[in-house]
């Protein structure tokens, strides 16, 4: 079946952005996707929770994955431990339905969104 209107929007909106663009819509999916956890959480919806934190948890992966390494140097090896420790933090949030532990990554998030909005302004 062929894409829809808008879904050939969407996918052009996304593969026509500059590199930083596309780092912000993803901090941006991703603390969205923590928001949403929170509230399924609220819920008691621990199913829709874990989705949702798996859905952030990939999107954190994959800006981890994208790195340069060679590069970035100590800016790259930052954001990779940062990254890591994000990970690791949602994975014991979503086995202990800790809301605080989600607060948290996405507070850090919203550091690096401000900061890359700023890069890119």
């Amino acid at each position: 079946m062929p894409p829809s209107g808008i879904a050939t929007y969407k996918e052009n909106a996304v593969t026509t952005q500059s590199g930083g663009k596309i780092i912000i819509l993803l901090y941006e999916g991703a603390i969205r996707f923590l928001h949403q956890a929170i509230t399924a959480l609220e819920n008691r919806d621990y199913i829709e929770k874990g989705r949702l934190i798996n859905r952030a948890i990939n999107i954190i992966t994959e800006l981890d994955v994208v790195l340069n390494m060679d590069a970035g140097g100590e800016v790259a090896q930052n954001l990779r431990r940062l990254y890591r420790f994000m990970i690791t933090h949602l994975v014991e949030a979503n086995s202990k339905k800790d809301p605080g532990k989600i607060q948290h990554v996405i507070r850090l998030l919203e550091n690096l969104l401000e900061g890359w909005k700023q890069i890119t302004a």
